[in-house]
Formats: C-alpha cells, structure tokens, sequence
C-alpha cells in the first residue's frame, strides 16, 4: 500500500496512524518500564527469592526469542501486522493483571511469575517483529530514521520516567499492586492501535512456501549480508551483557547499596536520561559522523562506562551506577537507531518478518543465556563480582563492528550490489595512494567476512 503523497515531504509526526503507532508505543512501554522495577522486586522483596532465581526470572522472561523467535518472523510475514500487534497487547495485559490478582488472594508465587514472565515474552517477540515490520508500512525510507528517532525518544523518555514511577507505586502500593500499571499500559497501546485505519493487504502466499523455506531465506539475507550479519554479533554481545546487568541489579540496589524501592526507580530513572540524550542526538551525530561511523562508534566510546557499575557504594557512590548506566544507555539508543533504519530500508518488505526475527533471535537469543550467567555468577560469587564480569564484556561489543568494513566507511550502502561496488572502488583507490578523506570508504575483500 502506497504511502500518502503528503508524508513524503512532512515528518511522519505529521501522519495521524504513525501518532497513533507513537501514542501506543508509549503507553505500553511505560507501563513496562514500571514491571522493569516492581517485578523483580515482587520476586526479592516479597516472595524473598535468591539471585539465582531472579536471574532465572529475567530468563523466562526473555527465553521465548530462543523458543519461537525464527517461526515468529516466518509467520508474521504470512499476517496482517495491525491484528496481530493488537493481540500481543491483550494478551501482555490480561497476564500482567493476574499478578496482583494473585498477590491480593494470597497465592501468589515464583512459579505464577516463570509463567507470566514466559507468556509475555512470547507475546512481545511477535509483537516487536510485527512492529519493526508495520514501521516501513507507514512511512517512506527517506522517513524511517526520523520515525525510528521519534520511537527511540519515546522509549527513552519510558525510561526516563517509567522506573520512578514504578518505585514510588512499588512503596506506596507494593510490588505486586504496582504491576497493575503496566496491565493498563498494554491495554492502552492495544487500544489506539485498534484506531490506525491504514489499509493492509493480507501478503500473498508463494506456491510451494513452507515454514522452513520461509525460514531458510530469512537466515540466508542476513547472514549472507556482511553488514548485517556483524551487526547480529554485535548486538547479541550486547545484550548478552546487558542480561546479565538486568539479572543482577535490583538484587545488588537492594541488598548492596541498601536502597529503597523509590529511590531504585529514581536511580533507574536518572540512569535513563542518558536514553533519552541518545535518542535526541541520534539523527543529528549520525548526519555529522556518518551512518556507518556511529554504528561502531558510540559503542566503542561509550562502553568502557559499564566498569562504573561494580565501582558504585552506599550512599553518594551510589551515583556512579546512574552515570555509568546512562552514558552506556546513550551509546545503546545512537548505536540502535542507525542499525534498525538500515535494516528497514536495506531489507526487501516481503522479507522483513523474517529479517526482523532471524536477527531476534540471535541478538536477543543470548538475554536468556546472560540471564541465567548472570544470576550463577552473583550466587556463587556477589552481585558486585558479576557486575565486573558485566562490565568487562561491554568492552567486547565494539569488536565485530571494528573487524568489518564498517570500520572503513562513513555512509551505509542501501543494498549488497551498491556494498560490493564501494569496496571495490575503496580497493582500487587504496591501490592507487587515496587518501582517508573518501565520502565513503570499505574495507578490503579480505575484511568482508566477520
């Protein structure tokens, strides 16, 4: 379905279903941002469970992108994107609701949890899939990194106001009253995507198609693309390291540091603004670095931050895990806004299902595994131990993208043809004395390769 003529010379804020998208997506992920705080507090402060099982907790909650992650993207690509993302939101909300249900019957416990936290991932991974694929739906390429931007803002702003939010109804409210927000968020969300109007054709079905075909092809664009498949690597680092954060650090705010429910969504607030910052800042370093350069970039800068994080203490110190948090939340929003447009405008629309969950489900695929890594390393040896392990891997992120020809190039190629014609020209002008000051540069064919 074509876009309207005026969204390509206005902002997509100037589109009404992209509004609705946005106003959606902020009410779903500021309900969320608020279970970011009071969930794994029902499971410390209520039901008194160990690190471990917190860790295994954060697990659940993110297994289904090993479970279902690759079948989700064949699947979305065969549905309507808008049905489907209304589901999802449904469904997130009526389990969310039967936490504090529970809790208020008195029979509430860890086991309730494992399957609220497993049922909403399942539901956000084809909802995330859905959305990264409904986006290019609403808005022309020459749109998609302003749209994304615009996102990004809302995400971060979630983040910024969401967690002290979530304390202060954690310590008014309890923990598990406190998730009655997010229920609410996600049926919110659900209801202004039910008032997006944009016709969507149900996509043709391929004579001959199956699953594994339709899923075959997905893992063939992406890892036969040589941007793309560095971006999965180092992205899954990424969130590997940041599993392992999430596993570890309500129990090391907690019974580290000592501090309170608000005064943890307060600190995760703060830490937020850096999101936020990221978020603003995205399209205008990208337009004065290059697309290409604060992919690799904003990582490479801004991960050495995390070693804050096992460095903080009791009272003022405390302030170091705000900083470390949101300088490296910052580098995560610049880095995350220039890969995801690229993926979007670089991805033929009957793939991009599959594209979305074939790189789900490697880059999110390793948040069950640091999970679990994180929440054995803080049992067997303290919080504060497997913060420095936590620390230390953000250290690794940058290294796939510096091995690739990303290193070597400012603008990103909008296809694999017009790539192989850059590092061709890069090889030539390399041969003959060119200098580094190429509008856009690549690395030698013996780089292409991750």
């Amino acid at each position: 379905m074509p876009v309207r003529p005026r969204a390509a010379t206005s902002g997509p804020l100037r589109l009404p279903e992209f509004r609705l998208l946005l106003t959606g997506a902020a009410a779903g992920l500021f309900g969320s941002q608020v279970t970011l705080v009071a969930l794994p507090l029902v499971a410390v402060l209520q039901l008194n469970a160990p690190a471990f099982q917190v860790g295994l907790l954060t697990a659940a909650e993110t297994a289904a992108f090993l479970l279902v992650g690759l079948p989700a993207g064949a699947w979305v690509d065969r549905m309507r994107k808008l049905p489907l993302l209304i589901r999802a939101d449904a469904v997130r909300a009526v389990a969310m609701a039967s936490i504090p249900l529970a809790a208020v019957a008195g029979v509430l416990t860890m086991a309730q949890l494992y399957v609220v936290a497993l049922v909403t991932g399942v539901a956000t991974v084809f909802f995330d899939v859905a959305h990264q694929s409904f986006v290019p739906h609403l808005l022309p390429k020459e749109q998609l990194v302003a749209g994304n931007g615009a996102l990004e803002t809302v995400r971060s702003s979630a983040q910024v106001a969401g967690p002290g939010l979530g304390g202060g109804l954690v310590q008014l409210l309890g923990a598990p009253l406190a998730i009655v927000a997010d229920a609410c968020g996600y049926a919110l969300s659900a209801l202004f995507l039910w008032r997006i109007k944009r016709p969507e054709t149900l996509p043709e079905r391929v004579p001959g198609a199956s699953l594994r075909k339709d899923i075959g092809e997905g893992l063939r664009f992406v890892f036969g693309h040589r941007l793309l498949r560095v971006i999965a690597a180092a992205t899954g680092l990424a969130n590997l390291f940041s599993a392992m954060l999430m596993a570890t650090q309500s129990v090391f705010l907690v019974r580290e540091l000592g501090l309170a429910p608000a005064a943890i969504g307060l600190m995760l607030s703060a830490a937020a603004l850096g999101g936020l910052a990221g978020a603003l800042c995205a399209g205008p370093l990208a337009a004065r670095l290059g697309r290409a350069r604060i992919i690799w970039l904003s990582p490479l800068v801004t991960g050495p931050f995390a070693l804050l994080w096992p460095l903080s203490g009791r009272g003022a110190g405390a302030s170091w895990f705000a900083l470390g948090s949101g300088v490296v939340f910052f580098g995560a929003v610049v880095y995350n806004v220039a890969q995801v447009s690229f993926r979007q405008a670089v991805c033929p629309p009957r793939l991009l299902g599959r594209m979305n969950a074939t790189l789900r489900f490697v880059m999110w695929g390793t948040l069950p595994l640091g999970a679990l890594a994180g929440g054995a390393l803080a049992d067997a040896f303290g919080t504060r131990t497997a913060l420095a392990w936590c620390a230390a891997g953000f250290l690794l992120v940058p290294l796939p993208l510096l091995l690739s020809p990303l290193r070597r190039m400012r603008e990103l190629p909008s296809t694999e043809g017009e790539l192989d014609a850059v590092a061709g020209e890069s090889d030539e002008g390399a041969a003959a004395g060119a200098g580094a000051d190429q509008p856009v540069e690549a690395a030698g064919r013996g780089q292409n390769a991750l």
